[in-house]
C-alpha cells in the first residue's frame, strides 16, 4: 500500500513530500497524529520543498558571478553601510515600487557584492533576476543581433523584476548600445534596474558620446533612483592589510563584502 502511494506521489511530482513520509510516518506513530496533522506535515513539506526548488532555478536563471548574501555583509567596514540601511533595502521597497538603483564607488569598494546581494534576496523573495557585467551585456547583444535572437533577450532583459547591470563605465559605451540601454530604461519603467558603476552619475558623460541618448538616460537615472554611495577604503586592501596576503589572490566574493 505505501510502495503504490509512494508511486502516485512520484507520478504527481509531490517530490517534498515523497523525500519525508517515511519520517512523518514515524512521527505519527510516535506522537500519535491523526490523520489531519499527517496530511499537515506532509502537505507543508511538500510546499516548503517546492519554495526552495523555486528559489533554486531563479538563482540559477539570474547568472550571478559570484556568491552573495545581504546577513553575510560586513557592516564593520566604513563604507557608508549601516544597519539600519540594509534593513530598508532588505524590505525590498525599491523593488515593489519600480525604483532604479545606483551603487557607485571606487574599485573594490563591495559595489558588485552588495549587487549581487539584493539580487539574490529578491529571489529568495519571490522576484525574478537578471545579473550582467556590462561588457558580457553588449557582447550578447551584439551576439544576438547576428544570429536572429535578439528580440528574444531584449524581452528577457525587460520582463525581469530586476536586472542588475555591473560595472558600467569602465569603457566607453558604443552608439548602439548606448541606445540600447536607453530603450532598456525606457521599457523597464515599472520595473526596477540596478546599475554599479565607478563613475557618479555628473559623469557619464566620458562613457556616452550621443548627448541625446546621455541627457535621457541621466534624466531616467537621477528621478526616483535609489543612490548608494560606497567610500573608504577597497576591502581588497584591507583583507591584504590583515591577512597579509597579495589582493590578486582573494577571492571576489571574499574582497568584495
Amino acid at each position: 500500500m505505501i510502495e503504490q502511494t509512494k508511486q502516485q506521489m512520484t507520478d504527481l511530482k509531490l517530490f517534498g513530500a515523497l523525500k519525508t513520509i517515511d519520517q512523518r510516518l514515524h512521527d505519527a506513530s510516535t506522537h500519535g497524529w491523526g490523520h489531519i496533522e499527517l496530511l499537515s506535515a506532509l502537505v507543508t513539506d511538500e510546499r516548503l520543498d517546492r519554495d526552495v526548488r523555486a528559489i533554486s532555478r531563479r538563482v540559477r536563471a539570474a547568472s550571478f558571478r559570484t556568491t552573495a548574501t545581504l546577513e553575510r555583509l560586513d557592516l564593520q567596514a566604513k563604507r557608508g553601510l549601516t544597519k539600519t540601511f540594509v534593513r530598508d533595502l532588505m524590505s525590498l521597497s525599491f523593488l515593489k515600487q519600480a525604483r532604479n538603483v545606483l551603487i557607485a564607488g571606487p574599485t573594490g569598494i563591495g559595489k558588485t557584492y552588495l549587487a549581487t546581494a539584493l539580487g539574490e534576496y529578491a529571489c529568495r523573495h519571490g522576484f525574478t533576476c537578471v545579473f550582467l557585467g556590462v561588457h558580457v551585456m553588449m557582447e550578447k547583444l551584439m551576439m544576438t543581433r547576428a544570429d536572429g535572437t535578439y528580440l528574444k533577450l531584449r524581452d528577457r532583459l525587460i520582463k525581469t523584476d530586476l536586472l542588475i547591470i555591473d560595472d558600467v563605465g569602465l569603457k566607453k559605451l558604443p552608439p548602439e548600445i548606448a541606445v540600447d540601454f536607453h530603450d532598456l530604461l525606457e521599457e523597464r519603467q515599472n520595473r526596477s534596474t540596478l546599475i554599479t558603476s565607478q563613475l557618479p552619475l555628473k559623469n557619464w558623460g566620458e562613457i556616452i558620446e550621443d548627448p541625446l541618448a546621455l541627457d535621457s538616460i541621466v534624466d531616467k537615472l537621477r528621478n526616483g533612483t535609489l543612490n548608494i554611495t560606497l567610500e573608504g577604503e577597497s576591502m581588497r586592501k584591507k583583507i591584504k592589510k590583515e591577512a597579509n596576503v597579495d589582493t590578486e589572490s582573494v577571492p571576489e566574493e571574499i574582497a568584495a563584502r
